[in-house]
């Protein structure tokens, strides 16, 4: 449906309907019977023939009389559409329309999932041209380089969900806030993101892990070992995304969307405990530390690693005085930072709709 005051665009329309001033119906139909119901040649001066007379209801009864021979009359019924409740779209059925949408879009737009799928891959190229392989080779392994890697790898997985989700929300919002009006609901609509974004990242997040592992930047861990370390970063790339979700609410436009980046980025980096331990920061540090979701990624990466007994019981001298620096920071079973993790994603979308429903309250049209 379309509503201009360019007339020429109802040229290309199947149907036309025409009001008077008072809001009457004055015609329905086809362009070209609606030229000739006003004996026009062109439908730009239907609003001067309009204005001729001077009765207000002339155009109206005459269209109703042509159509009386056509159309019986309807009962009160049939024709008050103010009696007729409209039906509303459940929330199911919107997250599925919606779902629909927004992986039509990521497809038909080959450039941005190119960048989507080929960003990661560049990336995991320079993890490998950066790490030597046998960092975890029990009988010489190199301590520092495997914290080193697991903080990568769990600030790579951070990294692609905050991106993917940042500029998601910002260059609808216009489309959103009319979409409210039409009844679209909020939690539909965030989750019909997660559910396009996050396979990708699942994607994403496996290659990763197995590539890293086919070629020997990560301990020979069994299948549940892999499992839990891609469990750990699956749910890092999603609370990145929620996170990027929430950012993409609150802003306005894209420009302002890509300043944030480095602001969240860089915490993410500084207070995780990789470059610094947590126990060796400032108390302050330390209790910003708990708000990176990046934190107990890492750490749930280094637990199901073993770095703990790799640097215990490995043959580096280097082992036992990193890990009285790191202290207990990989004792932690694994389920915790997984429920952590999780926290966060729930927080992160809850914070989204509230943002969201703030600024897009549904009115009433």
């Amino acid at each position: 449906m379309l509503t201009t005051h360019q007339v020429t665009d109802v040229d290309h329309c199947d149907r036309v309907v025409v009001l008077t001033r008072q809001g009457r119906l004055a015609f329905t139909g086809t362009p070209t019977a609606a030229r000739e119901f006003f004996g026009l040649r062109s439908l730009a001066e239907v609003h001067l023939r309009l204005d001729e007379t001077t009765q207000p209801a002339e155009w109206p009864d005459r269209f109703a009389e042509q159509r009386a021979p056509e159309q019986p009359p309807r009962t009160p019924d049939e024709g008050d559409v103010g009696a007729t409740p409209s039906r509303r779209v459940g929330r199911l059925r919107q997250w599925a329309v919606l779902t629909a949408r927004n992986t039509e879009i990521v497809v038909r737009n080959r450039l941005t999932l190119a960048i989507l799928l080929g960003s990661p891959l560049m990336v995991l190229g320079m993890f490998a041209l950066l790490f030597r392989p046998g960092a975890f080779e029990p009988t010489r392994p190199s301590p520092t380089v495997t914290v080193m890697i697991l903080f990568w790898i769990a600030f790579g997985g951070f990294f692609f969900g905050l991106t993917y989700g940042l500029l998601q929300i910002c260059t609808e919002l216009p489309i959103l806030r009319r979409e409210r009006l039409a009844g679209v609901r909020l939690v539909p609509y965030l989750l019909a993101k997660v559910a396009v974004l996050l396979p990708l990242l699942a994607l994403v997040d496996l290659a990763l892990l197995g590539v890293l592992r086919g070629m020997d930047r990560l301990p020979p861990v069994g299948g549940a070992d892999f499992a839990a370390l891609y469990a750990t970063l699956l749910l890092s790339s999603a609370a990145a995304l929620a996170l990027g979700l929430l950012c993409s609410a609150a802003v306005s436009d894209a420009a302002q969307a890509t300043l944030m980046l480095p602001m969240l980025c860089f915490p993410q980096v500084l207070f995780v405990g990789a470059i610094l331990p947590v126990p060796a920061m400032a108390v302050g540090g330390q209790w910003l530390s708990y708000a990176m979701s990046n934190r107990w990624a890492f750490e749930g990466l280094g637990h199901t690693a073993g770095v703990e007994r790799l640097w215990r019981d490995g043959g580096s001298p280097l082992g036992p005085p990193l890990l009285a620096t790191y202290g207990d920071s990989f004792s932690r079973p694994v389920w915790v930072d997984w429920l952590v993790l999780g926290g966060f994603v729930l927080l992160f979308l809850g914070a989204a709709w509230t943002v969201l429903l703030r600024r897009n309250p549904r009115r009433a049209s």
